[in-house]
């Protein structure tokens, strides 16, 4: 699932292979870029912003993707076979001399000024990979609604960018609290963005995360995806919530909630 470790490794595989390099092939396949092309301009670099990807190109113009739950980069040398996908789901064909970037099944893709970037990024919070990270700033806006569910305040990324469902169970299980425990109740709050700082910094250069310390592929996790499992810490059975009804299909706030009713302290959903 992509959260900010992994757009933070895609964005840089997208800058090795690009930045510095003009464009020999520009392919942006969504209705409204179906005649622009790229080709011709040097790619100056690849940004990651929470979740979102920044491709800046001289001109002053930027490629905006966004990967949600599925879309993907990859990035392939000369003559060597796409493997991502099946040529419907190629989203945006970005070629240089000997590397070529494909992006697969890409929701959002559109092409703005460098100079408007604050349009389609300036909402969010502070993003624990970015240059400019500020854990005050981040706790600040956690605590904006001490009523707030922390499950909910983790996942907005008005409030601090970059992490996704599975960053939100694992976090809610280090802090020992329920995520629908209210943000304000939590005693010491500021080690919210300190956690989330750490986890993405430890895991921005792995291809698999880890929460537990453990390196072995299938103890990395205390409690994301391990439903019915024995808690890692105490041997209870993990359990899970379903989306909450009525938030709107594909909301962030619909995916499956996991956490260990023994280790965690407060409320969980009546229909669990």
């Amino acid at each position: 699932m992509p959260e900010g470790d992994t757009v933070w490794r895609v964005a840089r595989t997208l800058h090795r292979a690009l930045a510095g390099h003009r464009l020999t092939r520009c392919d942006l396949r969504v209705p409204r870029l179906a005649t622009v092309d790229l080709s011709g301009r040097t790619v100056t670099e690849v940004v990651p912003r929470g979740k979102h990807l920044l491709t800046r190109v001289e001109g002053g113009l930027t490629l905006h993707s966004h990967l949600r739950m599925d879309g993907a980069w990859r990035v392939y040398r000369a003559g060597e076979r796409w493997t991502g996908g099946p040529g419907h789901q190629i989203r945006a064909v970005l070629g240089t001399a000997d590397r070529t970037a494909v992006g697969y099944r890409l929701p959002v893709l559109e092409l703005l000024r460098t100079a408007d970037e604050e349009r389609v990024v300036g909402h969010l919070g502070p993003d624990p990979l970015g240059p400019d990270w500020d854990a005050a700033a981040a706790l600040r806006r956690l605590l904006a609604d001490p009523s707030r569910p922390v499950g909910d305040a983790l996942l907005d990324q008005r409030s601090l960018a970059g992490l996704g469902n599975v960053y939100r169970c694992e976090m809610c299980f280090l802090l020992r609290v329920t995520p629908w425990s209210p943000i304000g109740e939590l005693p010491r709050p500021e080690r919210i963005p300190v956690m989330a700082k750490k986890l993405l910094e430890v895991n921005k250069g792995r291809p698999a995360r880890i929460t537990t310390g453990e390196t072995r592929a299938d103890r990395g996790l205390w409690v994301y995806g391990r439903a019915g499992l024995p808690c890692r810490r105490c041997g209870a059975a993990v359990r899970t919530a379903p989306p909450a009804p009525g938030s709107g299909a594909g909301a962030p706030e619909e995916r499956v909630t996991y956490w260990c009713p023994r280790c965690q302290a407060g409320p969980v959903p009546d229909q669990v």
